[in-house]
């Protein structure tokens, strides 16, 4: 990336942090496939187990860790294999949710995008699996999953935009990627508290997930964890710097007064649509998003807006600004004063 270039699309991908680069190239120094038999996969395998245990520790967890590719992959696993016979979820929940429960029942929310309870029925013979994102990952809400009378319900909790920055819920299960914490992508993990809750498929990891390890990523999850994400605080405070001046400015910030987490904002740009947004900010150097990476490049409408009472042309002229970790003042100042012409111009 050019260093003049301002990246403010963390949501999407963080970029690698330097411990995780060096971690990561020590794990490629181990060339053996941890399933081998002899001292060479033994060494690969006692070092993939110490990390399996780490990130636990990192993260707080007491259950299970199975390693997968990315949260997309756990999502999979634990939502098309969980021994459950009906499966809930939200409008507003990522694309790798919606994709694998299409027969899913959905939950409506609220203006501020929190979910309605009021479906949320009990049935404990029916066995289910409820499926929420803890933060989602085009407004920055965060979901208060403790607050829910979720008794005999599985809880998965998809927690691509949390992990690593907030504790993590009380749930069943949970999905984690390592880039959206300044791990490598390609490598992500499904938390469980009991693997008796999903079908195994045969293969590497206990018979759950098929396919060689990826050492090398994994050692770098797990030093990616081990560093603090102390950098919330001042990016909650850049944030309400931004807020303020995105308002003072004639904008809207989506989901105002629901609790989001200091690294996620949208705005709306009101008479300018997404698409002209994100070409002047690419122009003025700025990198920044209309929601989520996976839907932004064909710019549809967000099912998430829409989800929250949005019509379609508000909808269309909202873009997402997601804070990483070297995200300074004189960045949101640059970015400030780019919306700001932008929105003078328009008026």
């Amino acid at each position: 990336m050019a260093s003049d270039r301002l990246y403010l699309d963390h949501a999407a991908t963080t970029p690698v942090l330097p411990a995780v680069k060096a971690a990561m190239i020590e794990g490629l120094d181990r060339w053996s496939n941890p399933s081998s038999p002899h001292s060479d996969g033994r060494a690969a395998r006692a070092a993939l187990e110490d990390a399996r245990r780490r990130i636990a520790v990192a993260l707080g967890w007491a259950g299970q860790v199975i390693f997968t590719s990315g949260a997309s992959e756990a999502i999979a696993i634990g939502l098309t294999r969980a021994k459950a016979n009906r499966t809930l979820t939200s409008l507003i929940e990522h694309d790798a949710v919606l994709r694998v429960t299409p027969t899913a029942e959905r939950l409506e929310v609220d203006g501020d995008g929190l979910v309605r309870h009021s479906r949320l029925r009990r049935n404990d013979e029916d066995g289910t699996i409820l499926a929420l994102q803890h933060v989602n990952n085009e407004t920055g809400v965060i979901q208060p999953l403790e607050q829910m009378d979720r008794a005999g319900i599985i809880l998965f909790a998809d927690c691509a935009q949390s992990a690593g920055k907030l504790p993590l819920p009380d749930a069943d299960m949970i999905a984690i990627s390592a880039h959206k914490f300044g791990g490598p992508p390609g490598i992500g993990a499904l938390l469980i508290k009991d693997l008796a809750l999903i079908h195994p498929s045969g293969g590497q990891e206990q018979g759950y997930r098929a396919g060689t390890e990826n050492l090398p990523a994994i050692l770098a999850m797990a030093a990616a964890l081990e560093m603090r994400p102390d950098w919330l605080t001042a990016a909650a405070q850049l944030r309400q710097k931004l807020d303020v001046a995105i308002e003072s400015a004639g904008g809207k910030i989506v989901a105002r007064d629901a609790p989001r987490i200091p690294s996620i904002a949208s705005y709306r740009m009101p008479g300018v649509s997404a698409r002209a947004q994100l070409i002047q900010f690419d122009l003025a150097g700025i990198s920044v998003s209309a929601g989520s990476a996976c839907s932004s490049g064909s710019l549809k409408t967000s099912h998430v807006l829409k989800a929250m009472g949005w019509g379609e042309t508000q909808a269309a002229e909202v873009i997402r600004v997601s804070f990483g970790p070297t995200t300074s003042e004189a960045d949101i100042d640059r970015f400030i004063a780019a919306w700001t012409q932008m929105a003078a111009r328009t008026r």
